[in-house]
């Protein structure tokens, strides 16, 4: 089944720990690491990705850290894991090596995959860091700031389910779901 690469599911956490600490100064590579329960030498690596794709900075010195370079509901799911991993690509036939297979042209199945690919990527587009912040906030005291689609029953953030939200509207013409 689909899976996410622990490069993914570590830079999701090390962003959501910049966007904690938004507006507060700097983070220590160390600090996130203690946090995060990951290793300093594999953070290096993704807040690399992550700065040559300017969804964070770096300070020097005394004080220094990592800080995001824009607000947390700014910054998607979508952005990072596009940052670290690229885009979507269900299966080889939609990546760099699609020129290898001889049923590219006319393969059914490979439309499927692949509009499959753009629906995850829009979905992960619709959650910022600020939702996961907001989660973690009403998770402490027992609440959920995500509740299930009754349309298509995904899980998805509540500023999404109000129908006069634009983001609803924007999000309901992308991902379409029929059967």
């Amino acid at each position: 089944m689909l899976r996410l690469s622990t490069k993914g599911q570590y830079g999701v956490r090390a962003m959501f720990e910049l966007a904690r600490n938004y507006k507060k100064g700097p983070l220590s590579i160390k600090e996130i690491s203690k946090r995060q329960d990951v290793s300093v030498a594999y953070l290096e690596q993704l807040l690399n990705k992550l700065r040559k794709s300017q969804l964070i900075k770096s300070r020097k010195g005394p004080g220094g850290g990592y800080e995001i370079n824009k607000r947390p509901e700014e910054i998607s799911i979508g952005l990072i894991l596009n940052a670290l991993e690229g885009p979507v690509t269900i299966t080889q036939c939609l990546g760099p090596k699609a020129k290898e297979c001889n049923r590219v042209e006319g393969c059914v199945a490979r439309l499927l995959w692949k509009s499959l690919g753009e629906k995850i990527e829009q979905f992960l587009g619709t959650i910022s860091l600020d939702d996961l912040i907001k989660e973690e906030f009403n998770q402490a005291g027992r609440s959920s700031n995500f509740k299930r689609d009754g349309l298509n029953g995904i899980l998805m953030p509540k500023n999404l389910m109000s129908s006069s939200s634009p983001q609803t509207a924007r999000y309901s013409r992308r991902v379409k779901i029929t059967g």
